[in-house]
Parts: structure tokens; C-alpha cells; sequence
């Protein structure tokens, strides 16, 4: 099924999932994996190292999240640091594996690579890949954009004119950089639209668990903590247990807030663990998640 089919119905619930490295990575993110099946995710998706590193590994758990749990699994495909062929087979098994859905990103550069110069023969960017996908396969195509704009843009502006030219390469749908402000994300929705993007957004929430985590994935993506909330992690900062516990009442009001103005989709960032958003979900009415989304939240600013 293409995702795109279950957003003109109702809102979605969605986890994102990495590759782990060991034996014991995997069997861990399989525990959690049949844990948070219990709330009927819409779907998972599960995430590509930098530079495409761990695309045998994506590729293998995506397929075994699909055979032995039996959920609907977006794979995601990047393509900074890959060529052109690397992708393309890697999007035929895929495609011969009953895999419907992707998200197509640019990715992040290998470690050991100073720049996101790509290499010769490279996409050099999402709209690369997504017009790759769509002349070639007939996936369900999803895409990335940025509340707060992408750390490597201008201004806001030119990102959500970047955005936009993912909706119009043919993303059916985006989902957010995390964002820890909901002001952010209606700012953001509001002025989408105006833009002209007319595909559901879905909201990306990242439930903190530790305060250097936290702060080291801000710095990287470009999302900033509200000063109140940063004050509260900064005070427990040698307590990951408290942040957990500051992590899951945050993301608790965030995701209240988002459902009552009508948020397309929520996909929680899982890191590969369940507890804090088992808790987040439990905490919220479940009937919220079956209410009617709106294209546009109920308020912005």
C-alpha cells in the first residue's frame, strides 16, 4: 500500500528506526519494534547512514520489519556519496521486494569527507533522486523539509521554495525535521501553503532522552530548544532518567497540541527505543489519533 492512500483518510502515527551495528543492536531494535507495533503504526521507516553506508544493512531490516512484523515499511534512500548505479539497484531490490514506499534525501556526507560536495557521477541533491525515483519506479514518494530551514539554506524563504520543488519533482507527502517549538511547525505550515505545497506534512517529534544527545543532534540538524526547556535540561543534565522523564512531558504537550489543530501525521523519531513514546501515547486520548486531520492547523503565528 502507498502511503500517499492512507493520508486521504486519516492522520497518520508513524516510527523511524536506524541500523544498528551488532547482533545486539538488532535484536534490541526488533524488542522495541514489536513493542510500539501494539499503537498500529501507519507505517515505520528506517533510516540510511552517511553516505549511504548502511544501505545493505536498511535494506535487510526493512524487508525482515515487513516479513516478520508485518508492517508497511518506508526504506529511506539517500544519495550524497553513492553513484548513480549503487542507488538505482539498491532501489530495484527494493522494488522486487515488495517495498511501496520511500523517502528520498540528500544525506549526510561520510565521516571521513570534509564537504557535501558529492563525488563525480553523484546526485548532488534530494530533487536529483526524487526525479530519479519518479522516472524509474513507481514508489510512494516522501521527502524531507525543515521547520526552522535546513542549516545549510539562506533564509526560511528559499527552503520552503526548495520544498516546494520536491512537491513539484512528485513527493507525495513531507515529514519535518524534529522541531521542539509547535510555532515553529505552524509558522512553517502556514507559510507552505501559501507557497503553494499542498501535500500533508507530517510533524517530526524527537522525545529527548539525554541533555549532551539532545544538544549535539540540534547542532547538527539546525533545530533550537526553547530557553524554558533548556533551562529544565540544562538543571538535570547528569540525569537521563529525569530528562527522559522531561523528554516524554514535552513531547506529551507537543503532540496534544499538534492533534487538536489538526496535524496530517505525527513520526516520532524512535532512536531505536520504546519507552518514552509508548508513555507519550498513553498519555494522549487515544481517540485523538482517529479524529480528522486538517490541511492547515487550527491557529498560526
Amino acid at each position: 500500500m502507498k502511503i500517499r492512500e492512507i493520508l486521504k483518510n486519516r492522520r497518520t502515527l508513524s516510527f523511524e528506526f536506524f541500523p544498528p551495528k551488532t547482533e545486539k543492536g538488532i535484536k534490541s531494535v526488533f524488542e522495541t519494534i514489536e513493542t510500539l507495533k501494539t499503537f498500529r503504526p501507519d507505517f515505520v521507516s528506517v533510516t540510511h547512514g552517511a553516505g549511504g553506508t548502511t544501505r545493505a544493512l536498511t535494506v535487510e531490516i526493512a524487508l525482515r520489519i515487513k516479513r516478520e512484523n508485518g508492517l508497511l515499511v518506508m526504506a529511506h534512500m539517500t544519495c550524497i556519496g553513492q553513484s548513480k548505479e549503487e542507488i538505482h539497484s539498491v532501489l530495484l531490490r527494493l522494488e522486487d521486494s515488495g517495498i511501496e514506499n520511500v523517502i528520498a534525501l540528500r544525506g549526510d556526507p561520510p565521516r571521513e569527507q570534509t564537504s557535501s560536495a558529492p563525488v563525480k557521477g553523484d546526485f548532488a541533491h534530494a530533487t536529483d533522486l526524487i526525479e530519479h525515483i519518479k522516472s524509474n519506479f513507481e514508489f510512494g514518494l516522501a521527502a524531507a523539509c525543515y521547520p526552522e530551514g535546513h542549516p545549510e539554506s539562506t533564509d526560511l524563504a528559499s527552503d520552503i521554495e526548495y520544498a516546494k520543488r520536491k512537491v513539484d519533482l512528485g513527493a507525495e507527502f513531507l515529514i519535518t525535521q524534529l522541531f521542539f517549538d509547535n510555532s515553529d511547525f505552524y509558522r512553517f505550515l502556514d507559510s507552505a501553503r501559501k507557497a503553494g505545497i499542498n501535500v500533508p506534512i507530517l510533524a517530526g517529534i524527537l522525545p529527548i532522552l539525554s541533555t549532551s544527545q539532545i544538544r549535539r543532534f540540534t547542532a547538527l540538524c539546525g533545530a533550537t530548544i526553547p530557553e524554558n526547556l533548556d533551562k529544565r535540561l540544562d538543571r538535570f543534565a547528569d540525569d537521563n532518567d529525569a530528562v527522559r522523564e522531561i523528554g516524554v512531558e514535552h513531547a506529551t504537550t507537543q503532540v496534544d497540541d499538534l492533534l487538536a489543530s489538526g496535524v496530517q501525521g505525527v513520526h516520532f523519531y524512535a532512536l531505536n527505543k520504546g519507552y518514552s513514546i509508548s508513555k507519550i501515547i498513553d498519555n494522549i486520548n487515544r481517540s485523538s489519533w482517529s479524529t480528522q486531520a486538517s490541511p492547515l492547523p487550527t491557529h498560526s503565528s
